[in-house]
């Protein structure tokens, strides 16, 4: 047994802006029907309350007077026109007359009012047709800044999915590299047959470096989750004495670059996360080391500039074009666009600056430098617990390496 449902009918699409249209246009013809109703109503009120008898006096005047409260409304006194004859004025003043004027008077009275129904009809129709334009334009005239918003939602939002999927994408090819050159190395070595202990460890070996890149691509990717996730605490934080750590620690690679390494420190008193902004300044001097030509210069600066801890970082090295800045400030993104085969960092380092300067709302200057390479600011704002203290410790210390 086969059961067919009859089809569906189609439900009319109703939007927001008809059902708003259709919400005014009713108010309108609401408000203009019940003008029409209380104007209908006042000029029945005058019909009914019109001349019921009509009296002529012997100097010709004519009096009338209203059956509606005739104690208020005295007789009116009106000359009549010298053209009425005696006779019909003896007609009009009798019982017949009297009566008849009445009649006269009711039929037009109701024919009167029977035309201004008529009328009003036709101003509500007409009204109706209004009330439906001037509520379709009141709606567009609310709807505008929704619609407004909505784009820029909608816009935003495919921006920032866009933005997730293109890094999504680039961290999963930089996970699969090393973890694909540690397989590729483990596959080899168990494959030949004449493998030595000696070439078990050397393959080892190149699997410990690619860990380390993996664990290094990590520990990045976790400082740039952690930089857009904004600060748990905050705490009291000596600029001056980090980056001298920083640079000590990264003195070994710039003496292996042959770079002269010119450092210039005060003690600058910061808010915010310790490893976070550790983390910057460890990026900004890697970059700094690694994007730097063969006896190149490095200069590194921290100074309070009206009571705000400001870091400079300074290199020579290959010239940047300034309108690659804003992509370099993107995720998994170098100066050189090919990453195959490169080990000259994953594209992260200037993301995390950025990413950890706006957590702490820092102020982020970058532009290329004049003999090369780039020129980074980073000022941050004012410690207000510490406004006007000085700093427990003072750091001033210029450091240059041989160039070789």
């Amino acid at each position: 047994m086969t059961v067919r449902l009859a089809p569906r009918l189609p439900n009319p699409k109703t939007t927001v802006r008809w059902r708003l249209t259709l919400l005014y246009g009713c108010l309108f013809l609401v408000c203009a029907a019940a003008l029409l109703a209380v104007t209908y109503a006042l000029v029945a009120h005058a019909a009914t309350t019109g001349p019921d008898l009509v009296t002529f006096g012997p100097a010709g005047e004519a009096g009338v007077s209203f059956k509606q409260a005739p104690a208020t409304r005295p007789t009116k006194l009106v000359r009549a026109p010298a053209e009425v004859p005696q006779e019909l004025r003896r007609v009009l003043g009798s019982p017949d007359g009297q009566a008849a004027v009445r009649f006269v008077g009711r039929q037009q009275q109701i024919a009167d009012l029977h035309q201004l129904e008529i009328e009003s009809a036709i101003a509500l129709a007409i009204m109706a047709l209004i009330s439906g334009g001037l509520g379709w334009l009141v709606a567009g005239r609310v709807l505008r800044p929704l619609r407004t918003i909505t784009a820029e939602t909608q816009q935003i939002s495919e921006g920032a999915f866009d933005a997730q999927r293109r890094f999504v994408a680039n961290a999963s090819h930089e996970l699969r590299t090393p973890l694909t050159a540690v397989r590729a190395l483990l596959e080899m070595v168990i494959s030949d047959p004449h493998a030595t202990p000696a070439t078990f460890r050397a393959t080892c070996r190149e699997a410990l470096v690619e860990s380390e890149q993996q664990e290094q691509l990590i520990d990045a990717l976790l400082a740039l989750a952690q930089g857009h996730g904004g600060l748990a605490a905050r705490e009291p934080i000596d600029l001056g004495l980090l980056t001298a750590g920083v640079v000590r620690a990264q003195r070994a690679d710039a003496e292996a670059a042959h770079l002269k390494l010119d450092v210039t420190l005060e003690a600058a008193v910061v808010e915010g996360d310790r490893h976070l902004i550790g983390r910057l300044v460890l990026n900004l001097v890697q970059n700094a080391i690694r994007h730097n030509l063969p006896g190149g210069d490095v200069r590194v600066a921290v100074h309070r500039e009206d009571g705000r801890a400001v870091m400079s970082v300074v290199n020579t090295g290959p010239a940047v074009p300034a309108g690659e800045i804003e992509r370099l400030l993107q995720p998994f993104q170098r100066l050189g666009r090919d990453r195959a085969g490169r080990r000259e960092g994953f594209g992260l380092g200037l993301s995390i600056v950025a990413a950890v300067a706006t957590a702490h709302g820092a102020a982020l200057d970058i532009h290329p430098g004049g003999d090369g390479g780039l020129f980074v600011a980073v000022r941050f704002p004012r410690a207000q617990q510490f406004a006007g203290e000085t700093p427990p410790l003072q750091v001033k210390s210029r450091e240059a390496l041989p160039s070789g």
